[in-house]
């Protein structure tokens, strides 16, 4: 019998006892309070521990130290993984994506491996690619991921209960990644309060539709998130995350398994690969050690076990190009790209020479091309680019550099890559000066819905979450039609539809006119109006009380 000595420490107001170690003692703090000054002092327990003769068996490669790190093919590299495994799987879209692995992996096939939980940005693309294989096989039992984004066919298997999905934003998956990766078991963030994430209403896996509703049953509720108060602002607790294997691509690994990606590939290859007990890369070149300059190691090789040879071919999710000047004027515009164009334009007058800014997906990205041409910005890209530019000529497409959008871009000079979490900490430390998003429905105190319709559209909220989480910091603009496409309009006085965030919007840009929001009392103040467009228009088509400026300006 092993035995070993611990030491704990108690509250001096608390009664220590034997099993104290169980029940830590739960500190409360309110709003614009100061906790009492509490002195701790330690008692040493002695604790009687047997040694574990029913251990459940670890799914996960055994490390065998000493052994080349280098495998023949991924097929060898991944015969010994076990049913059960939890697999941490990099790359953003389908951009740094282990493609030959999970190849790999979907030949063990179903019978041979299952019942596989799988954390990832996004479970691959609705045709083909990333995590595609594995959902169709029904090897993949559950997912945790932040965003499905346009793959229907991975929504339909949630909504009809097939598979189960824990939706949590890109940001605090990253971070609970690294945390895993470093010995962290949890940590608190801004990130979803007062949403359906901290009261864990998300249903992780939903059941046989009841008649009597006509709603789907839940078969498992989401986890509510533990909340604390620090500096007068509450935060959610959110658990580190480790797996039993990483999978990733890297663009140069050398037999130490040192690993040097290009740059977006790095979004969660670094951070998973620190964070499984053992790590898979599949290396596009394998060369000997010391081919990499030690600047160039982004993942060391202390977290890498096996190396296998790349053998499948980048996938560009969605080529995106630069319109050709001439090409794009040709024919008549539609009254829907006017509108467009029209909450483009004005957006781009939100960013100021010298800012960093953040664009959400959409119509958000078309603001730079309005810029002045002395007025430059910083955009910042949270699949990890900071310094975004344009779209890329044929020539400058490279399948290593996309915006968040999974879309083909440039860097400008003084660009920079980098990791999700690095990118989230960008985010949440209120370094970016604006963020630009779209809207499935804004209020009149400033609260953004932008991810979900409940029982119909399970889209996942992505990196959304995270970028207005710190709204004091950094001005939250929502960029978006007035109408949604049923005639529905988005300017309500409260949401109906889950939010993304509450009280974090301070301006609204629609095709007709612009709203300035107050936050702290809530209400809107008209400000500018389109062309064409008058008061009374906008107030037929606002679900929300608003106030008139006495100096209403025209948006263009």
């Amino acid at each position: 019998m092993a035995t070993r000595r611990i030491t704990s420490a108690c509250l001096t107001q608390s009664t220590c006892r034997a099993n104290a170690f169980l029940s830590t003692p739960r500190i409360h703090f309110r709003p614009n309070s100061l906790p009492q000054a509490r002195h701790f002092q330690t008692t040493p327990i002695r604790l009687e521990q047997q040694a574990n003769t029913s251990a459940k068996r670890d799914p996960a490669p055994k490390i065998i130290r000493g052994q080349s790190k280098v495998f023949k093919d991924a097929d060898a590299a991944v015969k010994d993984l076990k049913s059960g495994a939890v697999i941490l799987s990099a790359g953003f879209g389908l951009c740094g994506t282990a493609e030959t692995i999970i190849a790999a992996i979907e030949r063990r096939g179903k019978d041979g491996l299952n019942n596989l939980t799988a954390v990832s940005n996004n479970a691959g693309a609705a045709g083909g690619g990333g995590l595609s294989p594995l959902v169709a096989s029904g090897q993949i039992e559950r997912l945790i991921l932040s965003f499905l984004g346009a793959n229907k066919f991975l929504e339909k298997k949630y909504l009809s209960g097939e598979i189960a999905i824990e939706l949590c934003p890109q940001g605090t998956i990253a971070e609970r990644i690294r945390a895993g990766g470093a010995g962290i078991p949890a940590f608190f963030t801004p990130t979803g309060i007062n949403t359906l994430l901290q009261s864990g209403d998300i249903p992780v896996r939903l059941g046989p539709v009841d008649k009597a509703t006509g709603k789907s049953t839940i078969l498992e509720k989401g986890k509510p998130r533990e909340t604390r108060i620090f500096d007068g602002k509450v935060y959610g607790m959110e658990t580190a995350i480790k797996g039993d294997l990483a999978i990733l691509r890297a663009w140069k690994v050398d037999e130490a398994g040192n690993c040097q990606f290009r740059y977006t590939t790095k979004a969660f290859g670094q951070v998973m690969g620190k964070a499984a007990k053992v790590t898979i890369v599949e290396a596009e070149n394998i060369v000997p050690v010391g081919d990499i300059h030690p600047d160039n190691v982004h993942l060391q090789g202390i977290y890498v076990d096996r190396i296998v040879p790349s053998t499948v071919e980048k996938v560009i999710e969605i080529r995106k190009m630069k319109e050709i000047e001439g090409e794009a004027e040709g024919g008549k515009k539609s009254e829907a790209l006017l509108r467009r164009e029209r909450i483009a334009r004005r957006t781009s007058k939100e960013l100021k020479h010298g800012y960093y800014v953040n664009l959400g997906v959409g119509l958000p990205t078309l603001a730079p091309s309005y810029l002045n041409p002395e007025t430059k910005v910083w955009i910042q890209s949270e699949n990890g680019l900071l310094g975004m530019g344009p779209y890329p000529t044929e020539d400058e497409i490279d399948a290593d550099i996309i915006n968040a959008g999974k879309e083909t871009v440039t860097m400008v000079p003084g660009a920079s890559t980098f990791d999700s979490a690095e990118s989230f900490a960008m985010i949440r430390g209120g370094h970016i000066d604006v963020s630009v998003l779209g809207a499935l429905q804004v209020s009149a105190n400033g609260d953004l819905a932008n991810f979900m319709i409940p029982g119909k559209v399970f889209k996942g909220m992505g990196g959304a979450m995270d970028l207005v989480g710190n709204p004091d910091q950094t001005k939250i603009v929502v960029a978006t039609e007035h109408v949604a496409k049923d005639g529905s309009t988005k300017i309500v006085e409260s949401c109906a539809l889950p939010l993304t965030g509450a009280r974090c919007v301070s301006t609204i840009i629609t095709d007709l006119c612009v709203f300035e929001v107050d936050r702290v009392k809530g209400g809107l103040t008209l400000t500018e109006l389109a062309p064409g467009v008058d008061v009374e228009e906008v107030r037929s088509k606002t679900d929300a009380k608003f106030a008139v400026a006495d100096d209403v300006k025209s948006m263009e």
